[in-house]
């Protein structure tokens, strides 16, 4: 990849999105479930069949539930568990995040992932968000030996923590890299780029596709928000 290229991340939901990811000219992907909930582990067989459809590089997010990075011994097996089923179904990397409830970083808990990822790319994902500290999370991260960390400058969306990031990524140098997510598309990532001096960039970039059910019942809906459309997805 030549220096002044920047490498392009995209989020994608489902083993479809992430094909039209790569004629799209994404580097890389992140596969995830319920990006509703900021995405969840996906299925193994989405893995797998992904892994055999792609010929560009993909990581799996590595995330149990929505809500908080605080985990539970149980949910810390399934992630475990979670890592090596990714690893044996030819991911390139993994995306985790786990913090305490200080809002410090769980180093010993990471480092269980980080080992058991072996030759595997390992990105810790906005749980960086929640941190108290970023920059003590990013030591600490440093110190683990983890590949990349993905932020949003600890606000709504990369432009608005453009400023943080732009000092994360000096911070960082070449010990890891600092890659901005969140809100990032074609009228901003070039202004962003220049702000930040970020090197790597995770893109969200979704298109509506209607269903093809003929019957279409409007009286019940399967999801938990009744204002997302029944019978429409995001690819």
């Amino acid at each position: 990849m030549s220096a002044h290229r920047t490498i392009i991340e995209a989020c994608v939901n489902s083993v479809e999105s992430a094909i039209e990811a790569e004629i799209g000219g994404a580097y890389r992907v992140e596969l995830c479930d319920n990006l509703h909930d900021g995405g969840t582990t996906p299925s193994l067989g989405a893995i797998e069949a992904a892994r055999e459809m792609l010929g560009i590089k993909l990581n799996v997010i590595i995330r149990p539930r929505g809500g908080d990075f605080l985990y539970s011994d149980l949910e810390l097996d399934i992630m475990r568990a979670d890592v090596s089923a990714a690893q044996a179904a030819g991911a390139d990397g993994v995306v985790f995040g786990i913090l305490k409830p200080d809002g410090t970083v769980n180093v010993e808990q990471s480092r269980q992932i980080v080992e058991l990822a072996g030759p595997m790319s390992t990105t810790f994902h906005r749980a960086f968000d929640m941190s108290a500290d970023p920059f003590a999370a990013l030591e600490d991260l440093v110190s683990l030996g983890i590949n990349r960390v993905l932020t949003s400058g600890q606000r709504p969306s990369a432009i608005e923590g453009a400023a943080l990031i732009e000092r994360l990524v000096k911070s960082a140098g070449e010990r890891i890299v600092v890659m901005p997510g969140v809100g990032i598309d074609s009228s901003n990532i070039a202004r962003l780029i220049r702000l930040t001096n970020a090197r790597e960039c995770h893109v969200l970039a979704e298109r509506p596709v209607d269903s093809e059910m003929a019957f279409q019942n409007p009286h019940v809906f399967m999801g938990s928000d009744p204002a997302q459309p029944e019978f429409e997805r995001p690819i």
